[in-house]
């Protein structure tokens, strides 16, 4: 397996870099963006990922991974959201225990969340901007006028803006069920707020036309205690890759390529809701364990 990824280097900011086994080689010489690459990969995403494996072999800084796997911090070399200038958009109730837990949670029953699942257009809308992203070991926010909090584990695929899906990482699409639940309008509110989105640590590199054979995992811990566990495979997604991708890219350009999050299955009970550091752990083959700590915000 190929792998990109960012990581922050002091006195140089932020580098991009190639895993290969554990090894992270920096090819910012010659792929100085993840944007750069997404566009250059259009139309030859095989070759540009043997550019990568190329630019690896001639790179002169390499590192160990897990000695970028530190909290982030200014003084001290470590890993970066696996996106740069690209926009986040997710896709909502994809899977039928989306669409349960969503009816479950809604004040008027939830009939708009039926329609949807079996209608032709799926359910797509903006999560955030690259900056907003919080990468691995960062800290996720929770909204300080939600009492109902919960981390949304989803396969996240990178697409770049010839629309072909270049690669995936792991996302949590931290969402405010009270608030959708009071009223589907109030959506973007319970879905884009500070912190709101996590992903990495890195993007797994393959060439996609379907959706990847994978089991998608999350964990949250409270004082070291595990309090939620859960996981699905991504053969439960109603919905195709390219259906999704199709759709996103309706009317739409992405001239430095687009992530999107593809929607959770594992949604916690009626009686969960995040709390102050808690640690969420999200894990996808391929795309590692994506750690982050809740602040409220």
């Amino acid at each position: 397996m190929i792998a990109l990824l960012r990581y922050y280097e002091p006195g140089h900011g932020p580098r991009v870099g190639v895993r290969l086994d554990d090894t992270v080689f920096d090819v910012s010489a010659h792929i100085p963006t993840v944007a750069q690459w997404l566009n250059h990969s259009a139309g030859r995403v095989e070759d540009a990922i043997d550019d990568l494996r190329s630019a690896a072999g001639t790179a002169e800084r390499r590192y160990p991974f897990e000695s970028l796997c530190v909290a982030p911090d200014p003084h001290v070399r470590h890993l970066l959201p696996p996106i740069d200038t690209q926009d986040v958009w997710a896709a909502g109730v994809t899977y039928e225990r989306s669409r349960e837990a969503r009816q479950e949670e809604s004040q008027d029953g939830g009939d708009v969340y039926a329609r949807v699942y079996a209608a032709e257009r799926p359910e797509l809308f903006f999560k955030a901007r690259g900056p907003w992203v919080v990468g691995p070991l960062g800290e996720i926010g929770i909204r300080r006028d939600s009492a109902w909090n919960v981390p949304e584990p989803e396969l996240t695929l990178v697409v770049n803006p010839a629309l072909e899906v270049v690669g995936y990482t792991a996302g949590n699409d931290v969402s405010s069920r009270d608030i959708e639940g009071e009223n589907p309008l109030y959506l973007p509110q319970a879905k884009v707020y500070t912190a709101s989105c996590a992903l990495g640590p890195q993007i797994a590199l393959v060439r996609l036309t379907e959706w990847p054979s994978l089991m998608i995992s999350v964990r949250i811990e409270r004082g070291g205690a595990a309090v939620f566990e859960g996981s699905i495979g991504t053969d439960r997604i109603h919905r195709r890759s390219d259906e999704l991708v199709t759709w996103l890219g309706r009317s739409m350009q992405y001239p430095d390529g687009v992530l999107l999050m593809t929607g959770t299955g594992i949604v916690p009970g009626g009686d969960f809701t995040l709390s102050p550091d808690d640690a969420v752990h999200v894990t996808i083959p391929g795309a590692g364990t994506l750690t982050n700590r809740v602040k409220v915000v």
